[in-house]
């Protein structure tokens, strides 16, 4: 009797407290962009000097996930993707790895135990939804090319008041049909980015409606080009919008492959830059027509 008591008084005095230690936490968060869920386990006050001396065990709900025996790790039941850094056991981190489709939310249990001391943490996981983008910058990616897409039908409508030929040319049906068609486009993409976490359909839905509003630059070519001579200053509208067309592919690529975009204002800077350029264009066949009764069609040589 006495000689283990002296034992166990003089394990305690070797090791310190014969409790383990934990840097307590409450809960944690994962998000959709997680990969990897990391469940944090510290232990403050570990003594061992080798990982054969250290036994982990992690629960979920009272059922055995993962088990380190000093030896080997094994993973239990449906958590297959769980482990934990052996390496840094003896620093006292015993957290828990897990692949995103293993973690499942709740209550989580690590025991600890290191030759005679043990002790255990709760930790519970949480799911936390992180909007792909913020509810400014979707509203812009909406707002923009729906506004450009108004202003170019303004700007068909000016040509085709102001121009009436003897009969409807195939470049005039064609415009209108591809005006349509970006026009729904558009409205599908919007529908599609609804604002929310990453996802394939809001990746979709974003390019819809970022490579669809490049077809405005051809339409504001073709209004142009069959409502007056190009002047330089056209050139220059359309040169701006394809300009602004190639910041948007630019931030629509760099967005769609982060799942947290921090390129959002490049992209809406694409999009306002083409939104402007159709402005330009509407104030510019607005004033060329107010100074002719009716808009000639370019002669050819």
């Amino acid at each position: 009797m006495w000689p283990l008591v002296a034992a166990l008084l003089l394990g305690s005095a070797c090791c310190g407290s014969a409790q383990l230690l934990f840097n307590k936490t409450k809960s944690v968060e994962f998000t959709y962009c997680n990969e990897t869920v990391i469940i944090p386990c510290f232990v403050n006050n570990v003594a061992a000097e080798n990982t054969r001396e250290m036994f982990v065990k992690w629960k979920f709900k009272g059922i055995d996930i993962f088990i380190f025996n000093g030896t080997n790790s094994v993973p239990k039941h449906n958590f297959t993707s769980a482990r934990i850094a052996v390496s840094e056991l003896l620093k006292g981190d015993a957290s828990l790895m897990m692949n995103k489709s293993d973690a499942i939310l709740g209550n989580y249990t690590c025991e600890v135990t290191e030759l005679s001391r043990e002790g255990d943490t709760v930790i519970e996981l949480k799911y936390r939804v992180v909007s792909w983008f913020s509810p400014n910058e979707n509203i812009l990616i909406v707002i923009f090319p729906i506004f450009a897409i108004l202003l170019f039908w303004g700007q068909f409508g000016i040509k085709t008041l102001k121009y009436k030929p003897s009969h409807t040319d195939e470049k005039t049906i064609i415009s209108l049909v591809a005006g349509l068609v970006v026009t729904a486009v558009v409205i599908v993409g919007a529908i599609l980015l609804i604002p929310g976490e990453y996802s394939v359909k809001n990746a979709i839905g974003l390019g819809l409606i970022v490579i669809s509003t490049g077809i405005l630059i051809l339409l504001q070519y073709c209004v142009f080009k069959t409502a007056f001579e190009m002047t330089s200053f056209a050139i220059a509208i359309l040169l701006i919008q394809v300009l602004g067309y190639v910041l948007a592919l630019v931030g629509l690529s760099l967005c769609v492959s982060a799942c947290i975009p921090m390129h959002g204002p490049l992209l809406i800077s694409g999009l306002g830059i083409m939104a402007l350029a159709q402005l330009l264009g509407l104030v510019y066949m607005k004033f060329v027509a107010s100074n002719q009764k009716t808009i000639q069609p370019p002669r050819n040589n």
